[in-house]
Protein backbone atom coordinates (compact mmCIF):
# COMPACT_ATOMS: atom_id res chain seq x y z
CA UNK A 1 0.00 0.00 0.00
CA UNK A 2 3.12 2.25 0.52
CA UNK A 3 4.25 2.32 -3.19
CA UNK A 4 -0.01 3.11 -4.17
CA UNK A 5 0.14 5.83 -1.86
CA UNK A 6 3.13 7.25 -3.11
CA UNK A 7 2.14 7.28 -6.37
CA UNK A 8 -0.87 9.07 -5.51
CA UNK A 9 0.71 11.38 -3.30
CA UNK A 10 2.79 12.26 -6.41
CA UNK A 11 0.05 12.69 -8.66
CA UNK A 12 -1.62 14.72 -5.94
CA UNK A 13 1.16 17.37 -5.76
CA UNK A 14 1.68 17.67 -8.80
CA UNK A 15 -1.82 18.48 -10.02
CA UNK A 16 -1.71 21.08 -7.25
CA UNK A 17 1.13 22.36 -8.95
CA UNK A 18 -1.06 23.10 -12.00
CA UNK A 19 -3.18 25.31 -9.91
CA UNK A 20 -0.38 27.36 -8.03
CA UNK A 21 3.45 25.98 -8.59
CA UNK A 22 4.40 27.49 -5.26
CA UNK A 23 2.25 26.59 -2.60
CA UNK A 24 2.32 22.51 -3.07
CA UNK A 25 6.18 22.91 -2.43
CA UNK A 26 6.11 24.89 0.30
CA UNK A 27 3.73 22.29 1.87
CA UNK A 28 6.30 19.99 1.04
CA UNK A 29 8.96 21.56 2.22
CA UNK A 30 6.69 22.80 5.60
CA UNK A 31 6.14 19.23 6.04
CA UNK A 32 9.44 17.66 5.51
CA UNK A 33 11.47 20.16 8.10
CA UNK A 34 8.39 20.29 10.71
CA UNK A 35 6.97 16.67 10.49
CA UNK A 36 7.16 13.05 10.29
CA UNK A 37 4.49 13.00 8.00
CA UNK A 38 7.24 13.35 4.33
CA UNK A 39 10.82 12.18 4.42
CA UNK A 40 12.65 13.44 1.41
CA UNK A 41 15.64 11.81 -0.07
CA UNK A 42 18.44 13.81 -1.43
CA UNK A 43 19.06 16.07 -3.44
CA UNK A 44 15.17 16.94 -2.62
CA UNK A 45 15.95 18.10 1.13
CA UNK A 46 17.40 20.74 -0.45
CA UNK A 47 13.29 22.08 -0.01
CA UNK A 48 13.63 21.71 3.38
CA UNK A 49 16.41 24.43 3.51
CA UNK A 50 15.24 27.73 5.75
CA UNK A 51 16.87 29.87 2.66
CA UNK A 52 14.91 27.68 -0.11
CA UNK A 53 11.30 27.83 2.21
CA UNK A 54 11.84 31.94 2.09
CA UNK A 55 12.50 31.89 -1.26
CA UNK A 56 9.55 29.91 -1.73
CA UNK A 57 7.24 31.88 0.60
CA UNK A 58 7.92 35.25 -1.23
CA UNK A 59 7.68 33.75 -4.79
CA UNK A 60 3.87 32.39 -3.72
CA UNK A 61 3.15 36.31 -2.22
CA UNK A 62 4.42 37.01 -5.71
CA UNK A 63 1.99 34.68 -7.57
CA UNK A 64 -0.85 35.10 -5.42
CA UNK A 65 -0.87 39.14 -6.26
CA UNK A 66 0.23 38.79 -9.47
CA UNK A 67 -2.79 36.29 -10.36
CA UNK A 68 -5.62 38.55 -9.42
CA UNK A 69 -4.28 41.76 -11.24
CA UNK A 70 -6.38 42.23 -13.98
CA UNK A 71 -3.64 42.01 -16.93
CA UNK A 72 -1.29 41.00 -15.07
CA UNK A 73 -2.81 37.59 -14.67
CA UNK A 74 -2.80 36.99 -18.18
CA UNK A 75 1.11 37.60 -18.41
CA UNK A 76 1.89 35.39 -14.94
CA UNK A 77 -0.25 32.43 -16.63
CA UNK A 78 2.47 32.69 -19.67
CA UNK A 79 5.51 32.82 -17.24
CA UNK A 80 3.87 29.79 -15.35
CA UNK A 81 3.60 27.91 -18.22
CA UNK A 82 7.00 27.12 -17.48
CA UNK A 83 7.23 27.08 -13.93
CA UNK A 84 4.07 24.69 -12.98
CA UNK A 85 5.21 21.86 -14.95
CA UNK A 86 8.83 22.22 -13.55
CA UNK A 87 6.97 22.37 -9.75
CA UNK A 88 5.09 19.46 -10.62
CA UNK A 89 7.82 17.55 -12.17
CA UNK A 90 10.56 18.40 -8.70
CA UNK A 91 6.69 17.02 -6.38
CA UNK A 92 6.34 14.52 -8.26
CA UNK A 93 9.58 12.85 -8.11
CA UNK A 94 10.17 13.69 -4.26
CA UNK A 95 7.28 12.09 -3.35
CA UNK A 96 7.28 9.14 -5.78
CA UNK A 97 11.17 8.39 -4.60
CA UNK A 98 9.81 6.52 -1.84
CA UNK A 99 8.59 3.75 -4.65
CA UNK A 100 11.63 1.70 -5.51
CA UNK A 101 10.43 1.23 -8.75
CA UNK A 102 9.87 4.39 -10.51
CA UNK A 103 12.79 5.44 -12.43
CA UNK A 104 13.74 9.15 -11.52
CA UNK A 105 13.23 10.25 -15.51
CA UNK A 106 9.39 8.41 -15.52
CA UNK A 107 8.50 10.62 -12.39
CA UNK A 108 10.01 13.92 -13.82
CA UNK A 109 7.72 13.22 -17.18
CA UNK A 110 4.67 12.18 -15.17
CA UNK A 111 5.20 15.71 -12.88
CA UNK A 112 5.50 18.05 -16.12
CA UNK A 113 2.37 16.04 -17.67
CA UNK A 114 0.51 16.41 -14.72
CA UNK A 115 1.19 19.74 -13.69
CA UNK A 116 1.36 21.03 -17.50
CA UNK A 117 -2.11 19.59 -17.68
CA UNK A 118 -3.85 20.86 -15.54
CA UNK A 119 -2.45 24.17 -15.61
CA UNK A 120 -3.40 24.21 -19.84
CA UNK A 121 -6.83 23.19 -18.88
CA UNK A 122 -7.38 25.87 -16.57
CA UNK A 123 -5.80 28.46 -18.47
CA UNK A 124 -7.37 27.57 -21.31
CA UNK A 125 -10.65 26.25 -20.43
CA UNK A 126 -12.18 27.04 -17.10
CA UNK A 127 -10.96 30.43 -16.45
CA UNK A 128 -12.26 31.85 -19.92
CA UNK A 129 -15.36 30.10 -19.43
CA UNK A 130 -15.99 31.77 -16.24
CA UNK A 131 -15.33 35.11 -16.95
CA UNK A 132 -17.42 34.98 -20.23
CA UNK A 133 -20.05 32.96 -18.39
CA UNK A 134 -19.46 36.21 -15.22
CA UNK A 135 -19.26 39.05 -18.15
CA UNK A 136 -22.83 37.72 -20.33
CA UNK A 137 -24.55 37.79 -16.81
CA UNK A 138 -23.72 41.35 -15.53
CA UNK A 139 -22.61 42.96 -19.12
CA UNK A 140 -18.94 42.88 -18.18
CA UNK A 141 -19.33 44.43 -14.98
CA UNK A 142 -18.10 41.70 -12.60
CA UNK A 143 -15.45 40.69 -14.71
CA UNK A 144 -12.19 41.84 -12.62
CA UNK A 145 -14.16 40.44 -9.06
CA UNK A 146 -14.70 36.99 -11.02
CA UNK A 147 -10.97 36.80 -11.77
CA UNK A 148 -10.21 37.43 -8.41
CA UNK A 149 -12.59 35.19 -7.39
CA UNK A 150 -11.62 32.25 -9.80
CA UNK A 151 -8.04 32.62 -8.40
CA UNK A 152 -8.34 32.41 -5.08
CA UNK A 153 -10.85 29.27 -5.60
CA UNK A 154 -7.50 27.71 -7.20
CA UNK A 155 -5.29 28.70 -4.70
CA UNK A 156 -7.66 27.41 -1.77
CA UNK A 157 -7.89 24.13 -4.02
CA UNK A 158 -4.05 23.67 -4.47
CA UNK A 159 -3.74 24.00 -0.90
CA UNK A 160 -6.30 21.33 -0.16
CA UNK A 161 -5.00 19.00 -2.72
CA UNK A 162 -1.85 19.33 -1.60
CA UNK A 163 -2.47 18.40 1.92
CA UNK A 164 -4.80 15.88 1.11
CA UNK A 165 -2.02 14.06 -0.99
CA UNK A 166 0.11 14.19 1.86
CA UNK A 167 -2.35 13.42 4.45
CA UNK A 168 -4.59 11.09 2.51
CA UNK A 169 -3.48 9.91 -0.70
CA UNK A 170 -6.72 7.62 -1.17
CA UNK A 171 -9.45 10.02 -0.51
CA UNK A 172 -7.33 12.46 -2.79
CA UNK A 173 -8.28 9.81 -5.75
CA UNK A 174 -12.02 10.08 -4.84
CA UNK A 175 -11.54 14.22 -4.55
CA UNK A 176 -10.16 14.26 -7.95
CA UNK A 177 -12.36 12.17 -9.69
CA UNK A 178 -15.16 14.13 -8.36
CA UNK A 179 -14.03 17.73 -9.13
CA UNK A 180 -13.20 16.38 -12.55
CA UNK A 181 -16.98 15.48 -12.84
CA UNK A 182 -18.05 18.05 -11.20
CA UNK A 183 -16.11 20.31 -13.89
CA UNK A 184 -17.07 18.53 -16.82
CA UNK A 185 -20.60 18.68 -15.55
CA UNK A 186 -20.43 22.63 -15.42
CA UNK A 187 -18.59 23.12 -19.01
CA UNK A 188 -21.66 20.93 -20.30
CA UNK A 189 -24.15 22.71 -18.71
CA UNK A 190 -22.22 26.15 -19.53
CA UNK A 191 -22.47 24.82 -23.60
CA UNK A 192 -25.72 23.94 -23.41
CA UNK A 193 -27.06 27.50 -22.07
CA UNK A 194 -25.09 29.02 -24.53
CA UNK A 195 -26.49 26.90 -27.16
CA UNK A 196 -30.13 27.68 -26.60
CA UNK A 197 -29.24 30.90 -26.31
CA UNK A 198 -28.12 31.28 -29.73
Amino acid sequence: MTGLAGILTAFGLSSSAGLNAYLPLLVVALLARLTPLIHLREPWTALTSGWTIAVLVILLIVETVADKVPAVNHINDVIQTFIRPAAGAILFAASANVVSNVHPVLAIICGILVAGSVHAVKSVAIRPAVTAVSTASSGGVATVPANIVVSALEDIVALVTSLVAVLVPLILAVVLLIAVIAIAWWLLNQQRSRMARA
